[in-house]
């Protein structure tokens, strides 16, 4: 199933939450959805309730439990605030009974404001060499992985002792959707393995446990672009690790920040 397919069941959801859906096995990651997919699907539920002309300013997600595929759940939306120019909205996703995911996210309308202060930061990544993408192979990597393309150029494959926790490259989807908004760049951003599976030395798990992620503007990015991704661990101790990470468009412009913690299982 194509990721617009998903992106209008979660639409559907969104408008009522008396419906279900569900996501055939070749999204997970392990046992459970992708967490691009289920954050990004939690988005378009959401982006039901608020008019369009207020753009997602962020979004904190929590992986509390698995969400398995070809089993259906529910999207719960609940506007906690709405004022003249933001917009609180909190949704869950509820499978069997249990919340399986969880999403705060933050939309504003833009205002009249003096102070200014332009992006300092520089991307490092060189243009994208098609020659380095990397293969999707069955059974050693994340069944979701077959639906996107990643060309590493900073960092190593996860397990193979690197002595480095950078990571970074470009990403885009394999079937490049109609319009690139918000839920394809979420989707996208989480394509990426932790930056700290490189360092460990033989195949183990990790988890993504919560997720941050804000947008400095709308992403104004062409549906068969390129979108680049350069993150970095700041601290890695007592089983988990937490990361930065800067999402940017092929011309240079910063479209939105990453923060992770993860929990390691070696």
């Amino acid at each position: 199933m194509h990721f617009e397919q998903l992106l209008a069941k979660a639409s559907e959801l969104g408008k009522d939450k008396t419906k279900v859906m569900q996501f055939p096995e070749n999204w997970c990651q392990g046992r459970t959805a992708f967490g691009g997919l289920s954050a990004a699907l939690l988005y378009q539920a959401m982006r039901q309730h608020i008019d369009g002309s207020r753009r997602l300013l962020s979004l904190s997600t929590n992986f509390v439990g698995p969400l398995l595929a070809d089993t259906d759940f529910s999207i719960d939306v609940e506007v906690l605030r709405e004022g003249k120019n933001s917009a609180q909205v909190l949704a869950k996703v509820i499978q069997n009974g249990d919340v399986c995911v969880i999403t705060q996210a933050c939309f504003g309308a833009n205002r009249e404001s003096a102070v200014r202060v332009d992006v300092s930061k520089i991307m490092q990544l060189k243009p994208v060499d098609e020659r380095f993408i990397l293969p999707y192979k069955e059974g050693m990597m994340p069944a979701f992985f077959q639906h996107v393309s990643l060309c590493l150029q900073d960092g190593n494959m996860p397990f193979s002792a690197a002595d480095t926790s950078h990571l970074g490259g470009w990403m885009k989807f394999k079937q490049g959707p109609s319009q690139m908004a918000e839920a394809h760049i979420i989707a996208l951003t989480d394509a990426w393995p932790p930056t700290l599976l490189q360092m460990f030395k033989q195949p183990a798990p990790a988890s993504s446990m919560s997720w941050y992620i804000e947008f400095l503007d709308e992403p104004e990015v062409a549906p068969d672009a390129w979108v680049g991704y350069e993150a970095i661990t700041h601290h890695s101790k007592g089983g988990y690790g937490l990361e930065d990470g800067c999402i940017w468009r092929e011309d240079g412009k910063l479209i939105a920040l990453s923060r992770q913690t993860v929990a390691l299982f070696a």
